[in-house]
């Protein structure tokens, strides 16, 4: 799809249910997620329950993607591979999940803390949500691509971490990649003008220590390259006039973390 598709008001709605189908399908996972757990555990889960839901799960054999959720522990950026790790105390884990229902993609990620975790790991995962927020401040009509991307990257480099530049979000809903990319980094002003019509998968992922990263072999696996953690989260937002529609929620997985504290 080389050209931004515009969804109607009713592909919005659609896009919300698959969205939020997404949003609680993490909190899913949140019910569960401790030490002691492997991370293919939480994949077979996510699996049952969005097919469940009468839904499928949109990275499963995306690009030939074997699982239904990227599952990326400590220094792993994104696109990690559920496996017989063993989720342990002072592990972040960074939970990426996308559905397809009723032809439409919803996507998400939420970026676990796992009892108790250093200073540097709480601010990294603060930041990164507050940088996720600022960008969606942004995500409004009349604004371009690069204030989104510039809010992302000045609120990240003013707290001394690293903005990931080979990894960026997207348009999303009719496919799971759709135009335009959402780079985490960028200049004021730049960029094409966002529009009513436009639905954007917004994802800041921010290490701990460099922006450098490295690929692994498994032609999926992103890590930081100086192996410090990394954090990420993402939402679907429609883009709106005056403020932006964020189709995913957060609120049902911080509602599951609260209860379990």
């Amino acid at each position: 799809m080389s050209k931004i598709y515009y969804k109607s008001s009713e592909e919005v709605e659609l896009i919300r249910e698959s969205a939020l189908l997404v949003s609680k399908t993490l909190a899913e996972v949140a019910k569960v997620i401790k030490p002691g757990i492997t991370t293919i555990a939480l994949d077979k889960l996510a699996y049952e329950f969005i097919k469940d839901n009468g839904a499928v799960p949109a990275f499963l054999n995306y690009g030939g993607f074997p699982y239904s959720l990227c599952i990326s522990p400590n220094e792993q950026v994104v696109h990690g591979f559920p496996s017989d790790y063993v989720i342990k105390e002072g592990d972040l884990i960074s939970v990426d999940c996308g559905v397809i229902k009723n032809n439409y993609f919803g996507d998400s990620a939420y970026t676990f803390t796992i009892g108790e975790i250093n200073e540097e790991q709480k601010k990294l995962v603060k930041v990164t949500q507050e940088c996720l927020a600022f960008a969606i401040e942004k995500a409004v009509v009349g604004m371009r691509i690069g204030d989104v991307a510039h809010a992302v990257q000045f609120h990240a480099e003013a707290n001394g971490f690293g903005v990931v530049r080979e990894l960026v979000g997207h348009g999303v809903g009719v496919k799971l990649h759709e135009k335009p990319e959402v780079p985490n980094y960028g200049k004021r002003g730049s960029g094409i003008k966002l529009e009513e019509g436009m639905v954007l998968a917004i994802e800041p992922m921010i290490n701990a220590g460099t922006a450098a990263v490295k690929f692994w072999s498994d032609g999926w696996t992103v890590t930081a390259k100086d192996n410090k953690p990394s954090a990420h989260f993402e939402h679907t937002v429609a883009i709106k006039r005056g403020k932006a529609d964020v189709l995913s929620t957060f609120s049902l997985i911080e509602e599951v973390l609260a209860e379990k504290r």
